[in-house]
């Protein structure tokens, strides 16, 4: 098992925008992930198993940085739930599209997750995702360590503090339509999973229909007989299509828009989560002020360093979170563009190969001797 990493490194010494998780690994409860990332050297590559556990102690090695000035302003690129194999229907419907399928767009969450970390200012240089990406022992499973998440979920009692009028205008607008926003991504991402989902119903039912077909074609001379077991027998075969047509729209919507909106919904609960800490920093310093002007002279000058301290503190967050929030504008906007550029050029090859196919259905029809 590694020990806690503290230290920096100046870059990575792989392509951070081409990290790749090529395939996923059963052994009856357990996942593994194969990673594969380029060389700065342009030599090769680092070929790389990880687990989920894995991925978790790297995410927290990123959270546990307290010593780095400004990291409560950071907006952390958001990890995917953990997945389970043989998962009940909570936990799918907790994964929504990224339970879907063979694992294929999980993987892909977990690659735009190590992307997005690598592409980071701050984290890229966390020697910890050094060790991730290119060590051959992996890192192990770490004991769960207090961090500023973990403190987050533990003080029940500053869930107060999220309607805490802020004193900047610019967090103030910032939190209220990253209110709004956080339910809307979520309500349509959800929305568009249950479409998804009746897709896929619908291309197995299909299937069952064009099976069904196959048990209405009798053997015999009649001419009758002949003739409708023919058209059973094409019919089954429109059906067939019409399976294969539906699963391939299910599947474009999951590794295009699906994931785009997953990806959008997560995002905006990880802001949500760094606004929610800089606001709990707000009130800390707030309070270290009213204790300043109410310290009797024997404290005055503790705590008016103690103020000072908090100031500082909190004007560095302010600083990288203002920073984080209009980078967050601008990649988010490019990744649902991308989203909704693919999922149109996709969808339109599928209607385009399904027409043609269609078309000569019809023809086949057409040509048919009733």
């Amino acid at each position: 098992m590694m020990e806690e990493v503290k230290e920096v490194t100046p870059c990575l010494s792989v392509h951070g925008h081409n990290i790749k998780v090529t395939e996923v690994l059963k052994d009856r409860d357990t996942l593994t992930f194969l990673i594969v990332s380029q060389k700065l050297s342009g030599t090769g590559e680092y070929h790389v198993d990880r687990t989920y556990d894995d991925f978790e102690w790297l995410q927290q090695q990123l959270f546990f940085q307290e010593d780095m000035p400004g990291i409560e302003g950071v907006i952390f690129p958001p990890l995917p739930a953990k997945p389970q194999v043989n998962a009940s229907a909570k936990v799918i419907k907790q994964l929504g599209f990224l339970g879907l399928g063979e694992w294929q767009p999980y993987c892909k969450a977990l690659e735009a997750f190590l992307r997005q970390v690598t592409a980071h200012s701050i984290l890229s240089k966390n020697k910890a995702v050094e060790i991730f990406l290119t060590s051959s022992d992996p890192p192990g499973r770490q004991r769960a360590r207090k961090n500023i998440f973990n403190r987050l979920s533990q003080a029940v009692e500053e869930m107060r503090k999220e309607g805490h009028k802020d004193v900047d205008e610019f967090f103030q607008t910032e939190r209220d339509h990253n209110l709004v926003l956080t339910g809307c991504t979520k309500t349509a991402a959800e929305r568009f999973l249950d479409v998804v989902l009746t897709e896929q119903k619908i291309a197995v039912a299909s299937g069952y229909f064009s099976a069904a077909l196959h048990l209405c074609v009798e053997p015999g001379e009649n001419p009758d007989t002949q003739a409708f077991s023919k058209a059973c027998v094409k019919l089954s075969e429109v059906f067939d299509s019409m399976k294969k047509n539906m699963a391939r729209v299910a599947e474009n919507n999951v590794s295009t828009l699906g994931l785009g909106l997953d990806l959008e919904s997560r995002y905006q609960e990880a802001e949500k989560e760094m606004l929610f800490r800089r606001t709990c920093k707000l009130v800390e310093l707030e309070t270290a002020k009213r204790n300043a002007e109410k310290a009797k002279p024997v404290k005055k000058a503790a705590m008016e360093e103690v103020r000072k301290a908090a100031e500082t503190e909190f004007d560095l967050i302010c600083g990288v979170a203002k920073q984080e929030i209009a980078l967050f504008h601008s990649v988010r906007v490019e990744m649902l563009q991308l989203a909704l550029v693919q999922w149109c050029e996709k969808q339109l090859c599928t209607a385009k190969e399904s027409a043609d196919q269609f078309g000569q259905h019809l023809q086949a029809f057409r040509g048919m001797a009733w």
